[in-house]
């Protein structure tokens, strides 16, 4: 059974930075795309940013220059870098995995204070 474990998230203050990783085990396959998306109260969930096996990205338009989406394909681990973070980055974040189908973890609890 494919298991998405999710670690890295918590409070911090405006400005400040974290780092997500998200490791997948029970996967037969490497991943086609491995990706992070956010969830805040009363909203849809959102694309963050994603990364193919062949390294290309894609980043939400809200997060570039203060993100950066890194993976390692062969271990099936997906890391976000967070800078700068500003309050609006609060959510619940979650990390997806697409192989032959799609995978999402637990999500992992962002807070960013004012």
């Amino acid at each position: 059974q494919v298991q998405l474990v999710e670690s890295g998230g918590g409070l911090v203050q405006a400005g400040g930075s974290l780092r997500l990783s998200c490791a997948a085990s029970g996967s037969a396959f490497r991943f086609n795309v491995m990706g992070w998306y956010r969830q805040a109260p009363g909203k849809q969930r959102d694309l963050v940013a994603t990364i193919t096996s062949g390294g290309a990205q894609t980043y939400a338009d809200s997060v570039k220059g203060r993100f950066t989406i890194s993976g390692d394909n062969a271990k099936n681990t997906v890391y976000l870098q967070m800078n700068s973070l500003k309050p609006e980055d609060t959510a619940v974040y979650y990390c997806r995995m697409t192989t032959w189908r799609d995978y999402w973890g637990q999500g992992t609890q962002v807070t960013v204070a004012s």
